[in-house]
Parts: C-alpha cells; structure tokens; sequence
C-alpha cells in the first residue's frame, strides 16, 4: 500500500454559517488550530498542480506531503482564509463554482455569502492555485451529456478568461463523478479531478478521482492529527462500493423526473 497523502476538503470558515452549510463550516479559531497542526506535522503542503505533475509521471513528491483544497468559494476565502493560510506559508487549492460568484451568476446553492469573480485573481496573488467547481454545482452523474459538457466546459472557460491562463483542475460537486464524469473531464482538458470519498488520497491515487478528508464542523484537532499521520481513514484507489453505485442510480432516476439537483 502507497503511503496516505492526506488531502483536506473546507468550505466556509465562518463564526455564523447559514444552516444548510453549518455541518460543513468551521470556526476561524478552529481553523487556525487546524493549519497550526498542519504545520507541526512536518507534511510539506503542495498544490494540486505538485500532486498532477506526480500522478503524471513528471516529478517526483516531496516526502509527507499534504494538500489544502477549498469548495465553492465562500465569502471569507479571498480575505481571512487566505491571509491564515499566508501566515503560515502554506498553499491551497480554491475551487470555484462560477455561477455562484459571478454577476449575474446562476447557481444550485442555496443563498450565502460569496466571494465574487473580481477576486479571483487576488486569491491566486496569496498563493491559492484555482480549480473549477463547475458553473451551477449540480450532481454531475445525473446530466445528460450535454449539460454535463456546458458544467465543465463553461466554468473553466471563466475561470480562464478571468485569470489568463489555463485552468487544469476539477472537483466534482460533493463528489459525484461516475466513468462517465471521468472520461468527460479529460477530454474537456482537465489534468486532474478531486472527489469526496472522506478518505486518505495516496501516490497511487487516480488522476481524475483523487480522494478528499471532507472537514465537518464536529471534527477536532485530534482528528486531523490522526489523518496527519496516515491513520483514521481508508487509503484510495479502491473501487465504488454497491450502495455507492445503487445511491447513482437512484439519483439519476430522480433527476430524470425533476431536473438538475443541487449537489450536497
């Protein structure tokens, strides 16, 4: 087994969450606690950009390492939760889901404070890399192929008008991917995607469906401590279990009915 590669999944880092993202939030003052142990573990933090360039076959890994990624792209990411992260020299991963930070936007989240496109680049200037989350955060493995498409076609073309270079990187809204997802990112140009999965990612992890720790308002210090040190988690690749496979199916069959469904 390939040593864990721990890869964090935040959100929002806010004192008052709305309720529907509360599970998914943290306090500044336990993600500070959070970074702190980061730090203190000896891991050496690295983009998702590092982990591609390995997973490729390009360069190697520093030894330990450990990755920072954010969802969606809520209000305090371009300023408090940037500038804990630029305290403590360590680089992250944003991914941003366009139709809910641009003017004019349409999203499937429900409301919240967003960060807007004008800051993008301000993100990538503390040392966030950007990734796509796609444009309305809908469950990817439900679409027709053609909504699929526009998903990860049009958020990246944004991103990469905005910023002025390309845009490489995905995450599948709450984890939702299929073969179908996967082989759909590829050929829209993505090097690499991050599922959920909440398990430990690891140098034999797949390119397009890396798996995520996704941090919960109940985890402790203790808990990332655990996952810092390889333990308290499976260790991907492994294959989709049976119930995982039938909750597709049965989404799908939802989807058909009702349309495009928020994915969370």
């Amino acid at each position: 087994m390939s040593p864990a590669v721990p890869v964090f999944l935040y959100h929002a880092v806010m004192d008052d969450p709305p309720a529907w993202i509360a599970e998914f939030t943290v306090t500044p003052r336990e993600f500070a606690a959070h970074l702190d142990a980061v730090v203190d573990s000896g891991r050496t933090p690295v983009t998702i950009s590092a982990f591609a360039d390995h997973l490729a076959g390009r360069a190697p890994l520093p030894p330990r390492p450990v990755l920072l990624t954010f969802d969606d792209g809520f209000a305090d990411l371009p300023g408090p939760t940037a500038d804990a992260l630029a305290a403590r020299g360590l680089p992250a991963t944003a991914y941003l889901t366009t139709g809910a930070i641009a003017a004019g936007g349409r999203s499937l989240l429900p409301p919240a404070p967003m960060m807007s496109l004008d800051r993008v680049a301000e993100l990538e200037r503390s040392g966030m890399e950007i990734g796509s989350h796609t444009v309305t955060h809908a469950q990817l493995d439900t679409l027709t192929d053609r909504q699929l498409r526009a998903e990860l076609h049009d958020s990246k073309a944004v991103l990469e008008d905005t910023l002025g270079h390309p845009v490489p990187h995905l995450a599948y809204p709450h984890g939702y991917n299929s073969p179908r997802v996967r082989a759909t990112a590829a050929r829209t140009g993505y090097e690499t995607a991050t599922a959920v999965r909440h398990a430990l990612s690891s140098e034999q992890d797949e390119r397009y469906r890396i798996a995520r720790l996704i941090v919960r308002r109940s985890h402790t210090v203790a808990d990332v401590e655990t996952w810092l040190a390889g333990d308290g988690a499976r260790i991907a690749p492994y294959r989709d279990g049976p119930k995982t496979i039938a909750w597709r199916w049965y989404r799908r069959a939802r989807t058909a009915l009702h349309g495009p469904a928020f994915a969370g």
